[in-house]
């Protein structure tokens, strides 16, 4: 499994290269923003580590312009600034997961894991709620004639809303089966995405899919349409494999 690792401090860059290759990934190193944009458009990787403060071009750019490219490989961004303002500029701009320095290897290597997890072992299957196509196999979201683009993290989230879709999904549930976290810093992080998979299947669209229920969590679904002769009926979410 390839990696590229872009981090300007190269004693720190030097450390975990040496750890990963240890883990037994092959890795690519880049100190500037400029190089690692390079080294990932002209080549395939399994996973990309960037920092968000690398001299030239800053990580959040380069991550948003790999993004740009249509790439969906997982990005993991590490920063040493621990505002939450920042972790989520990292994630608006296209990264999966971020890591705040200093951090433990191990708890780098678990998440790396877990990132790849999520591409890697997803099962084969197509969901369809109302006109609204996820395809895990094909690793594409579709509603209607406008494709959906999503970043690794956004596609697993919107993959488990699919799988228990017509029912609500607490911010706990997600932590565990999507980030495989427990930890309550994450809801505000839950709700970041949510907003995020909403704006992106729902804007512009005639019937909302995907509802918030305070205090309860997320639902995915068609919403029921009552007639004046019969009772509210729901279209139930369809599951093709």
């Amino acid at each position: 499994m390839r990696i590229l690792l872009a981090e300007d401090d190269r004693q720190l860059r030097a450390s975990i290269t040496r750890g990963l290759r240890e883990a037994s990934y092959e890795v690519d190193g880049a100190e500037t923003g400029t190089q690692a944009l390079a080294l990932a458009t002209e080549k395939q990787y399994d996973l990309i580590v960037l920092d968000l403060l690398l001299p030239g071009r800053k990580g959040i750019d380069v991550c948003r312009d790999i993004r740009a490219h249509g790439s969906r490989v997982p990005i993991l961004m590490l920063t040493a600034l621990d505002a939450v303002e920042q972790r989520i500029a990292g994630l608006d701009a296209g990264a999966d997961d971020y890591l705040t320095k200093p951090f433990d290897f191990g708890e780098l290597l678990a998440r790396l894991r877990a990132l790849t997890r999520r591409v890697t072992d997803a099962p084969s299957a197509q969901f369809v709620i109302g006109d609204l196509l996820v395809d895990r196999e094909r690793h594409s979201a579709r509603r209607g004639d406008r494709d959906i683009v999503l970043t690794a993290r956004e596609f697993e989230f919107l993959s488990y809303m699919c799988h228990n879709a017509g029912r609500v999904v607490s911010r706990a549930e997600l932590m565990e089966h999507v980030w495989g976290e427990t930890r309550p810093s994450y809801s505000n992080i839950i709700d970041v995405y949510a907003s995020r998979v909403r704006r992106k299947i729902d804007e512009g669209e005639p019937v909302a899919l995907f509802t918030t229920l305070r205090g309860s969590g997320f639902l995915l679904d068609v919403p029921s349409r009552p007639s004046a002769t019969s009772p509210a009926r729901r279209q139930p979410a369809r599951r093709r494999s």
